[in-house]
């Protein structure tokens, strides 16, 4: 008799695993098909919304920029003389707030900028101008800086407040550090603004904008980021799904449109500080300050994924400054267009790619690595035969080469001359003034009441 208890006991035990194993697997079966169904969905939204933002004439939109650029300059000028020959993150040596890019002069240097915080949506120039994030919302103020609930996220914490359906213009109550437990995936029409506080995203996981759009980031520090083991995660209001593990990028952009990343400091994240992959487009990073890292920017992830020929991303007012190695960007397909950066370090190159990108430099400064003699090129090519690079349209026009510095340019050399809107009649700021444009580079310290 005992033994036939104990032999029915084993066949209880291994029947109810059994049931329990075959109704989780359902379970993340049902899981998995309603996320696929969900994101299948928004994928394709997000395809179609990337036909509608890509520019067929992006050369506009780098002259506009230009045009801004040297409206500032003149401005600038006039104001005062541009005599500094050191960089200093910080404000005038007065204590007064010296804007000194277009960017900046649109919204900085006025007293009351906490009551008008909205006006920054109105100051986005390049591939990503039309990007409003959540200026036609509500303020939501973050009050916790907890992230323990991934499915019902708290009231009050950050990722409670980028999940909501509507339109919102996210701010902090206090200075804080934020550990995020999994990816923040964040909804459409939202912006993320750090200014008057100071604002960390570290020692956990980064931020993923995927299948929405317009959605602004501004004045964080983001740093340490390491991967997110995955599970179930509340990616909007109305769903949420199991994800698998994160890559451990700072910020990542996958098929999303209309954003625009400004004043952010950011280094030393597991995989990229920021990826932009899957026909993401209108897109401009700008002001931010990037050290301490490998692998800096992707922009396309795959050769096989052609779609990212309608990839168009304006990098403009960066410092890529201590202890970076590479990829300030990569590039697979699209237009990029990087204007009037600060590159004062890299161990390896600072602009590389595969894929045909069109690659146009404009009026930045290298200072190429003072030791390693096999790291004065700032460009790389892969998985290409110089034959076939050769036909690669990479331009560099007005750029300030230091410490024996070296662009290859590749393409029609007569390239200029056929877009002399963007050339001739406006080229981007003067090189030897990039210190200046970027002087402010990295997540502002904002104090209520006074000038940014």
């Amino acid at each position: 008799m005992v033994e036939l208890i104990k032999y029915n006991s084993t066949i209880f035990v291994l029947f109810f695993a059994f049931f329990v194993a075959s109704f989780s697997s359902f379970v993340i079966a049902q899981s998995d098909m309603h996320l696929d169904e969900v994101w299948e969905k928004r994928g394709a939204e997000a395809w179609n919304r990337t036909l509608e933002s890509y520019e067929p004439n992006p050369e506009k939109i780098v002259m506009h920029i230009n045009e801004n650029i040297h409206r500032s300059l003149k401005e600038l000028n006039a104001e005062d003389g541009l005599n500094s020959t050191r960089r200093q993150l910080k404000k005038a040596n007065n204590g007064e707030c010296m804007a000194t890019n277009p960017i900046d002069r649109c919204w900085r240097c006025q007293p009351n900028w906490v009551d008008n915080r909205k006006r920054l949506a109105d100051c986005a120039l390049g591939f990503g101008y039309k990007t409003k994030g959540g200026k036609d919302g509500k303020f939501y103020v973050v009050t916790d800086s907890s992230d323990d609930e991934m499915v019902n996220p708290k009231p009050g914490t950050l990722r409670h407040a980028v999940i909501q359906k509507e339109p919102l213009w996210i701010i902090f109550e206090r200075s804080m550090v934020i550990r995020l437990n999994q990816e923040l995936i964040m909804e459409s029409d939202k912006t993320i603004d750090g200014r008057g506080v100071t604002v960390h995203i570290a020692h956990g996981a980064g931020i993923t904008i995927q299948f929405v759009k317009n959605v602004i980031i501004h004045g964080l520090h983001i740093h340490d980021i390491v991967p997110g083991s995955g599970g179930l995660i509340r990616d909007s209001v109305e769903h949420y799904g199991y994800r698998t593990k994160s890559d451990g990028d700072g910020i990542s952009i996958f098929g999303a449109q209309n954003l625009w990343i400004d004043h952010v400091s950011m280094r030393n994240c597991f995989d990229g500080l920021i990826d932009i992959v899957q026909a993401s487009t209108g897109i401009t990073i700008s002001n931010g300050h990037f050290t301490d890292h490998n692998e800096v920017m992707l922009f396309g992830a795959s050769d096989s994924y052609t779609q990212d020929e309608k990839m168009q991303i304006t990098v403009a007012f960066n410092h890529f400054g201590k202890r970076l190695i590479q990829r300030m960007p990569r590039c697979r397909y699209g237009y990029i267009h990087v204007v009037n950066n600060d590159y004062t370090h890299w161990n390896m190159y600072a602009i590389g790619g595969s894929q045909h990108p069109i690659i146009i430099s404009q009026g930045n400064r290298y200072i190429a690595p003072p030791q390693n003699i096999f790291a004065k090129e700032v460009t790389k090519r892969d998985y290409a035969e110089e034959s076939e690079w050769k036909q690669w349209t990479w331009r560099s026009e007005g750029d300030l080469f230091l410490r024996g510095a070296f662009f290859v340019q590749s393409g029609d050399p007569n390239w200029s001359k056929k877009h002399p809107e963007i050339s001739d009649a406006l080229p981007a700021g003067p090189a030897t003034q990039v210190y200046e444009l970027t002087k402010f580079a990295g997540a502002l310290k904002c104090m209520v009441g006074k000038p940014c």
